[in-house]
């Protein structure tokens, strides 16, 4: 459960310089993040957080921010990667539903679904450079 805290979910995209801009906000979807993985569930797709990965920089920033134990920090695996298509899959299946249901958030809504395209324009240049990614998690 994300939304306890001021939580940020952004996409990392692998190698240091992907030549494109990977910022989204992120805010709305780890608010929601307990809606979108209900929805998820009954949409049979998987959940946003099914694309989680600690990488060290992610660490890093959760230590500068003063969340988290550096002794555990030091023995994190190795991140996973995810091909884009498959977070393709999630982004625009959610993106669909609340266009078609745009009630089932609330006030919430307009939120989720922006930050939803911005993932999916990251995503979709993500598969046309060829590279993997996987979520983080900010806190402030």
């Amino acid at each position: 459960m994300l939304r306890s805290m001021a939580a940020s979910l952004y996409i990392v995209v692998e190698g240091e310089d992907p030549g494109f801009d990977t910022f989204v906000n992120g805010h709305a979807l780890a608010r929601n993040e307990d809606a979108l993985e209900r929805l998820a569930e009954s949409l049979r797709i998987s959940p946003l957080l099914q694309f989680f990965s600690a990488d060290e920089n992610s660490m890093c920033l959760l230590l500068d921010q003063g969340a988290g134990d550096p002794e555990w920090a030091s023995h994190l695996p190795e991140p996973q990667w995810f091909d884009p298509t498959d977070g393709l899959v999630t982004v625009r299946a959610l993106i669909r539903f609340l266009v078609e249901t745009p009630v089932s958030f609330g006030s919430e809504t307009l939120p989720v679904l922006g930050e939803l395209r911005e993932y999916e324009r990251v995503l979709e240049k993500a598969r046309k450079y060829k590279l993997r990614w996987h979520l983080a998690v900010s806190w402030r």
